[in-house]
């Protein structure tokens, strides 16, 4: 092996130590908060900090990407809190971070597990999915309860091109930003 290519493996070698490293704790912290989930401390410290509150909000939608909670109650409080088209906003951007966060643990995991040499080896065609489709991408967002986070590790794990993932996501984030936004703001309504 050629010094050239030698210092080439050993930077790659970094960038993927630092690559998982990242991953590594973004995930931790996401337990953490997890664990320390409570709804009342986030709902008065985003009702105090104004607009900081709603930009801490994105980071906190990406963080719950990362673990089983769901986002929908973060959007039902911004809703209620500052109109439904701060909410929509907030929510679409916090949910498609959260989604890409997703989409890279994906790949970590297809590249770790050399999924794309064994895929076609898999039961039931499952090799064969067409998971770079757009109507595929779109249908299995649209899945309820975890159907969306299902599909964003997925379509990591199938490397499905950026571009066409961040397209068919961000449509079908928008769509649940505009239910339950506008669900948020009709329930603060009624409270």
């Amino acid at each position: 092996m050629t010094e050239k290519q030698n210092v080439s493996k050993t930077g790659e070698s970094r960038k993927k130590t630092l690559i998982t490293l990242f991953t590594s704790l973004l995930f931790m912290a996401a337990i953490g908060a997890a664990v320390a989930f409570d709804f009342e401390k986030i709902k008065t410290f985003i009702g105090n900090s104004g607009i900081w509150g709603l930009v801490i909000s994105i980071f906190v939608y990406a963080a719950l990407g990362t673990t089983f909670i769901p986002s929908e109650p973060l959007t039902l409080l911004i809703g209620a809190m500052f109109g439904p088209w701060v909410a929509v906003l907030v929510s679409w951007i916090g949910n498609t971070l959260a989604a890409i966060v997703e989409y890279y643990i994906g790949q970590r995991i297809g590249s770790a597990a050399n999924f794309m040499e064994k895929k076609e080896k898999l039961p039931f065609g499952l090799g064969k999915l067409p998971v770079d489709s757009p109507w595929f991408l779109i249908g299995g967002r649209a899945i309820p309860l975890y159907g969306a986070k299902a599909i964003s590790v997925v379509a990591g794990v199938y490397h499905v091109p950026m571009l066409r993932y961040l397209w068919t996501t961000a449509v079908t984030i928008l769509f649940g930003s505009l239910v339950f936004s506008f669900g948020g703001f009709g329930l603060g309504k009624i409270i």
